[in-house]
């Protein structure tokens, strides 16, 4: 019997079963990881859900494992003698630590850098930090900063070669040589088989193969779905880029009276030709800043400028990012262009004919510039700012000193955002200019000389957000006297949000919680705390126009956020939910039908009210459809332009 048991574990196919079931073992096990390195996020996760999606995850892990050991596999199945070779299965061994530790590793980093996403990586990270000169510094400092994660990591790979050196390939049965051929052949078909039912998510002809999407089946919450994925799946599943589908929710005819991104402004003489400046402070959300928290009990937030600024300005409190990441930030504050399943700027569509601040201003004789203190061509910016048609980017290069410059991201923001406020006195007004700040970005790191002067906060970002705070003081302190300066809007908002402390925060509304704030030097009649109107970073391009009396026709998925009679709403997409905020609701939409509401008066978000307020309910899907229609079609049919 022994000699039996023996005989069947070093099968060949028995030992290949066994060393696939290792790495299973190491995703399950990293799946627990990726829910213990994020309980904030998901504090509301009950056991039997967790369970759930751990079931359902092994789909997906199984799909990612069957891509990631094609090779494995093979090297198991084929039906020659040499797989029992000592020195073949050495090989066979390496291959296997190679692969799996690379996909594992991918696996794992999610484990923080979700924190910063909200979303599982997908194959658009290599394009978003194509450029970035200084990737491995910034590896070496996530992985050293987040060395209880690292440590996580290393145990799992020892556990995997703890493991596969127990498992052994024995001698083959001693078939005749037809036999032999015929049986091994027969079993490798039916692994192929399997294989392609494994991949695809199901043995079913009528199965189409497994995508992201497919997690929502498993889930209470679109944020859920970053739980039952994987990161290698995730990545495997977006090799090639999204491509949008033509909705027909509505005719052409229909679709008008919903919704149009077309625009027109008609000239309003009346109106200064204003400067415009627009702050894209990294990851300022809203729950950083003290103003937008008074609620809060003793919440005095980590940006005391910005709140003695926010006395000065109009302020809007239901204000909404447009995308989840860095790289969906320019499109939709500077293009009005908002980012759904993947980011603009890196998906099918990117090279789309499109209209922004500074292409629509040239011929009101406005000069425009775009300023990031990051190394020239990181993230991709400088090739959007080009293509968006602004006429120049001033970037580290242009700088000039790497004194000033952070060792990872890029020149502190301090000296950078005096930079920015001394080269812009050089410019003729009028001008429209924008800046993306650098330094409250992971390893959240600050000036030597400010070690011990911002506070820590509850978040590691804080501290870091309270010295951009500061460089934000000292440019607007800086810029109050320049002659441009009275003569200019400035608009404050964030590329996106961060993973929360706060309660409120720690959901699908509050994950888009960004800024919006509109700063007119000297004006009163922009002076107020809007705590009704959603507004959206869309928004920003029709407002600006409209200030300074444009004139013409423009492209648009924003509205002018001061038109007391227009259509206020916000739109983002986590997961693979759309969102819609707009009244007091948020309503979530998985292009087929609704899957959730809420009365963002909630604070929580904790009651999904689906079908309880069925008119709103009808007018929000409505909306949102159109909404989807009309991007997608524009996308596709390259109509981003007035022709």
């Amino acid at each position: 019997m022994k000699e039996s048991i023996k005989a069947l574990r070093g099968n060949i196919f028995v030992v290949l079963l066994l060393r696939l079931l290792i790495v299973m073992l190491a995703y399950s096990v990293c799946r627990v990881g990726f829910y213990l390195f994020n309980t904030n996020i998901y504090s509301d996760v009950s056991f039997s859900g967790m369970m759930r999606m751990m079931t359902g995850g092994l789909k997906f892990d199984i799909s990612a494992i069957i891509y990631t050991n094609l090779l494995v596999i093979v090297l198991h199945i084929i039906p020659f003698k040499i797989r029992y070779n000592k020195i073949y299965q050495k090989i066979v061994m390496w291959i296997f630590y190679i692969f799996n530790f690379i996909a594992l590793t991918f696996n794992m980093s999610d484990f923080i850098y979700y924190r910063f996403t909200l979303k599982r990586t997908t194959m658009t990270l290599f394009k978003e930090f194509h450029g970035n000169t200084n990737i491995l510094d910034l590896l070496w400092s996530f992985v050293w900063d987040y060395w209880y994660a690292s440590l996580f990591g290393i145990l799992v790979f020892i556990g995997i070669i703890f493991l596969y050196k127990k498992v052994k390939v024995g001698t083959p049965i001693k078939y005749n040589t037809y036999m032999y051929y015929l049986v091994n052949t027969v079993i490798m078909a039916l692994i192929v088989g399997l294989c392609i039912a494994g991949m695809r998510g199901g043995f079913r002809h009528s199965t189409r193969p497994i995508t992201l999407s497919n997690a929502a089946k498993y889930i209470e919450r679109p944020n859920e779905r970053a739980i039952v994925l994987n990161t290698p799946f995730a990545m495997i599943r977006t090799l090639n880029n999204v491509k949008l589908h033509k909705h027909k929710y509505f005719t052409d005819k229909e679709l008008a009276t919903h919704f149009s991104a077309n625009h027109t402004f008609t000239a309003d003489t009346t109106k200064k030709k204003l400067n415009i400046v627009v702050f894209v402070l990294e990851s300022f959300a809203k729950e950083h800043i003290g103003f937008y928290n008074k609620h809060i009990k003793d919440y005095k937030g980590y940006t005391p400028f910005l709140d003695s600024l926010c006395q000065h300005s109009y302020v809007f409190q239901e204000s909404y990012a447009n995308g989840g990441r860095s790289i969906n930030a320019l499109p939709s504050n500077l293009a009005s262009i908002p980012s759904f399943q993947e980011p603009f700027v890196l998906g099918n569509y990117s090279g789309n004919e499109i209209n922004s601040l500074g292409s629509l201003l040239k011929n009101d004789g406005y000069y425009s510039a775009f300023f990031h203190g990051a190394p020239n061509g990181s993230m991709g910016f400088q090739s959007f700012i080009k293509q968006a048609g602004f006429d120049d980017y001033f970037g580290k290069t242009e700088y000039n000193n790497d004194d000033d410059f952070d060792g990872i991201w890029g020149i502190w923001d301090e000296p950078f955002l005096q930079y920015y406020a001394r080269t812009m006195d050089t410019f003729k007004e009028p001008f429209v200019t924008s800046i993306f700040t650098v330094s409250s970005h992971h390893p959240f790191k600050v000036p030597e000389k400010y070690k011990n002067v911002f506070p820590e906060g509850n978040l590691p970002v804080q501290k870091a957000i309270g010295y951009t705070d500061n460089a934000l003081r000292k440019f607007f302190k800086t810029a109050s006297k320049m002659p441009w300066y009275k003569n200019t809007v400035f608009f404050i908002t964030a590329d996106h949000s961060v993973s929360p402390y706060l309660k409120e925060y720690n959901n699908t509304r509050g994950h888009f919680a960004v800024p919006l704030i509109v700063y007119k030097p000297g004006d009163s009649d922009f002076v107020n705390y809007d705590t009704t109107t959603i507004v959206q970073q869309t928004d920003i391009l029709p407002t600006a126009l409209n200030m300074i009396g444009y004139k013409g026709k423009f492209i648009s998925f924003g509205n002018d956020m001061f038109n007391k009679n227009g259509d206020h709403f916000a739109v983002n997409y986590e997961g693979s939910t759309y969102q819609l905020t707009m009244g007091n609701y948020l309503l979530q939409f998985n292009g087929k039908e609704a899957t959730a509401m809420y009365d963002i008066r909630e604070r929580y978000l904790e009651t999904n009210i689906l079908g309880t307020v069925p008119d709103i309910q009808l007018k929000m899907e409505i909306k949102l459809k159109a909404f989807i229609q009309e991007y997608n079609r524009r996308m596709i049919e390259n109509d981003m332009t007035v022709k």
